[in-house]
């Protein structure tokens, strides 16, 4: 199987801690649609599976229209195989989703909602610099459970001013309203947004690391409590409401990018496409391809594979390493992992630990995986990034 990841750079307005490419002005949106239309048939013939997954992320996808949606799905199934059961998911923002937009997207082939809720507060809203405010956010969910079964909502944790109580709260209302699956993320400070601006100057508190790992094992209790599956490190959801896009990412299959910025990856080969419209435009329109290749030595593969891996409940399998990678690399992962273990971080346990509706394709139950410990989960990049092997 294998994903299309279609990336819509268009925003109303910048959140202060987004560091991915967008644009607030939508001149060339129509233009840059058309790209997006040729840069699919121009790489047709890189994917020879059939399709799984398409994703619209951004940016902020739930800008297009009905129209323009169904325009970019009908140039994907025009030009690849499609199975028949494809999970469509669309990113938006609630301030979007009105009753008539969600009519709308109920009548494509959308089948699935990622919504940007981030906190029902309006202090998190407001230093955020969201869109929407703390009613819209809820009215959204109340009307998009009309129209779509499958929804996953995004929040955020760490926040400054954000204390237990309220995030508590945050959950609370993603239960009560019967939402399937969550993915919930530490407010990260990235270089160059407007979030590290205002702390450098003082007009925001900095974000306190020890308050996000409590907030983090606040999020993994309640979860568990209310019968989600964390699956990986920042995504939890009901059996049956995996994100199968994101799913396919962690588990290493291949998938296309589609847009400017959009990654692509097909096990061997890592791409990237220009992070400027302008360029990216003028680039399809002549024909070329505005983008940039990297071919994965077996240890950059060896590497990403723990990094995927370990963030997941399937972990790391033994018999893989041995086998893709050779003997050299598992003992050297025995090695590298020893401490970690005997600190109770990293555990190696059975394949069929993991629920069978769970499992990850190809392991056998006698395969031996290691795992992250519920000691260690909010450690995960930290502990796989001691294992890596340095070439």
């Amino acid at each position: 199987m294998a994903g299309i990841y279609i990336h819509i750079p268009f925003c109303k307005q910048a959140c202060h801690y987004c560091d991915f490419h967008f644009s607030t002005s939508i001149k060339r949106k129509d233009e840059l649609l058309a790209a997006i239309c040729s840069e699919i048939e121009l790489r047709k013939s890189e994917i020879s599976v059939p399709i799984k997954t398409i994703y619209f992320g951004g940016g902020t996808p739930s800008l297009l229209n009905k129209e323009e949606i169904d325009l970019l799905i009908g140039e994907v199934y025009k030009n690849f195989e499609v199975e028949e059961n494809i999970e469509i998911s669309l990113e938006a923002n609630p301030d979007d989703l009105t009753k008539d937009k969600l009519y709308q997207l109920s009548k494509t082939k959308i089948n699935r909602l990622s919504i940007g809720v981030q906190s029902f507060f309006e202090e998190d809203l407001k230093l955020m610099n969201r869109a929407h405010n703390a009613l819209e956010a809820k009215e959204c969910l109340k009307m998009a459970a009309q129209y779509f079964d499958n929804i996953s909502v995004d929040l955020i944790y760490g926040i400054p001013g954000l204390d237990d109580k309220r995030w508590e709260e945050n959950l609370d209302i993603i239960v009560a309203f019967g939402i399937p699956h969550i993915s919930s993320y530490a407010l990260t400070v990235e270089p160059k947004t407007a979030l590290k601006k205002l702390i450098e100057n003082g007009k925001i508190a900095p974000v306190s690391e020890i308050n996000s790992h409590r907030q983090y094992l606040i999020l993994l209790d309640k979860m568990k409590k209310e019968g989600y599956v964390n699956y990986e490190f920042s995504n939890f959801g009901k059996q049956g409401c995996f994100s199968e896009n994101n799913t396919a990412y962690w588990q290493g299959k291949s998938y296309l990018g589609l847009g400017p910025s959009a990654h692509s990856f097909d096990g061997n080969i890592r791409s990237w496409n220009v992070s400027n419209n302008i360029q990216y435009i003028t680039q399809i329109q002549k024909g070329k391809l505005p983008i940039e290749r990297e071919t994965l030595s077996k240890t950059d593969q060896y590497n990403e594979y723990l990094m995927t891996g370990l963030r997941t409940m399937w972990g790391v399998s033994l018999n893989k390493v041995e086998n893709d990678f050779g003997i050299k690399y598992l003992d050297y992962l025995f090695q590298q992992a020893e401490s970690s273990i005997n600190n109770g971080l990293l555990e190696i346990v059975f394949a069929n630990v993991v629920k069978p509706s769970a499992k990850k394709e190809g392991t056998s139950p006698n395969d031996k995986i290691l795992i992250i410990s519920e000691k260690g989960k909010f450690l995960s990049d930290g502990i796989a990034s001691n294992l890596f092997m340095v070439e």
